[in-house]
């Protein structure tokens, strides 16, 4: 008994069991994975780069190994990501075997995408081990892009408008690049369900839309994802093309993925379970906002600005909503959507402070605290919007669902 009370009231236990407890709710974030197979310089970091607004640093530095052929990049960060990336490299390399990144991928990636250069046809190994996935789990969507069409047509801008969704547009589309993107597309039948030709080029190469094709290639991932991933990749959309916040602009992914992370620990059905771990996350993410603007904090500095925005009050109220989890599914929904908003309004008036701190100005606390209580209600009727139109269902762990469960969460959402 005395053993079991040491270890009830231990610190080093209770670090350990909120440790434990975030590793399982990472798992549950609904968090798209997508699976970026193709040659070494087909365009998968380009691709990353326009659905996630990082830079190519950024991507380069967050790639981490996870087998001998493959990497993983988890965007915004590996402790609250929003979407993750599966890169395999080493196609065209002799030892190359898919079967290893199988055993590590299939259960984890909800969707394929293939890239390839338009005018690259030397793609037969590509197909060979695409051939195996595809087998592995049919019902997984596979998108076939088709990266630079400009090598078709050099020193030329790009067929506008964009002429591949378009019936009756052939006549728009250069020759080469015509015949082109019909044999790819012929070559990779059967292995894929969608191709999109698109060139995401730098904006000093001098296109007129140096994303040419991406909003195509966005449509198509959010049509193949289930309901509660495609939410997910829609907001990032949102907030990456909408912010116009120099100083927030790159916090707010981070923002949302701690957000995202906090809703699912509130929207666990035991009532003060997540109590435990939303202030965690909630003070990760500050610190992680802290370390990105430039202004670390120390405990003291940590407890003086939690004073000025209110934070005690705000776990109070965190604590009083939990009873709200006694009325079975809506109490979930509730405490779930309130847990991501406060923290998604705590994130955005701690960027705030920092942005006046930078600017020489530090708000007042009564000055924080009204604009944290301004996001926290923009924030809860986005949240409560989003969560009423995701299933009620557990998410599921890995893959992704079979066409006719796709149709049913479409008519669903």
């Amino acid at each position: 008994m005395l053993e079991k009370l040491s270890h009830l009231f231990s610190r080093d236990q209770r670090k350990a069991d909120v440790q434990q407890r975030l590793e399982q709710l990472r798992k549950r974030v609904p968090a798209p994975v997508f699976w970026l197979f193709g040659k070494t310089q087909s365009g998968k970091t380009s691709i990353i780069k326009f659905l996630t607004g990082a830079d190519a640093a950024e991507i380069g530095q967050g790639f981490k190994p996870c087998t001998r052929f493959s990497r993983i990049y988890q965007f915004p960060t590996p402790d609250a990501p929003l979407v993750s990336f599966l890169d395999t490299r080493g196609l065209d390399e002799p030892g190359y075997d898919s079967a290893e990144d199988l055993a590590r991928f299939n259960t984890e990636a909800h969707a394929v995408v293939v890239t390839v250069k338009a005018l690259d046809h030397a793609q037969e190994n590509v197909r060979t081990h695409l051939r195996a996935i595809r087998a592995a789990q049919p019902s997984r969507p596979v998108v076939l892009a088709l990266t630079c069409l400009h090598e078709a047509y050099p020193q030329q801008q790009h067929p506008e408008p964009y002429p591949f969704d378009q019936p009756d547009s052939a006549d728009r589309i250069p020759d080469a690049l015509r015949r082109s993107v019909d044999e790819q597309a012929r070559q990779f039948t059967g292995l894929v369900d969608a191709v999109v030709p698109l060139d995401l080029t730098p904006a000093e190469e001098g296109f007129h839309d140096p994303n040419y094709g991406g909003p195509r290639l966005n449509a198509v991932l959010l049509e193949a994802l289930p309901a509660a991933y495609r939410q997910t990749l829609a907001t990032l959309e949102e907030a990456v093309k909408d912010l116009q916040d120099l100083y927030a602009r790159p916090a707010l992914p981070h923002i949302l993925g701690y957000s995202t992370l906090a809703a699912t620990a509130g929207a666990i059905s035991v009532p003060f379970v997540d109590l435990l771990v939303l202030p965690r996350i909630q003070k990760s993410m500050i610190y992680h906002l802290a370390s990105h603007f430039g202004q670390p904090l120390d405990a003291d500095r940590f407890d003086q600005m939690a004073e000025a925005i209110g934070l005690r009050p705000i776990l109070r109220r965190m604590a009083v909503r939990e009873v709200a989890k006694f009325i079975p599914v809506v109490g979930q929904v509730v405490c779930g959507a309130w847990a991501g908003a406060s923290t998604y309004a705590l994130g955005k008036a701690f960027c705030y402070y920092f942005r006046g701190v930078r600017e020489g100005h530090i708000p007042d606390p009564e000055e924080l605290r009204g604009y944290y209580r301004e996001q926290l209600t923009k924030a809860e009727k986005a949240w409560r919007a989003g969560s009423n139109n995701k299933e009620m269902e557990p998410l599921p762990e890995a893959g992704v669902e079979g066409k006719k469960d796709h149709h049913e969460n479409e008519r669903s959402s």
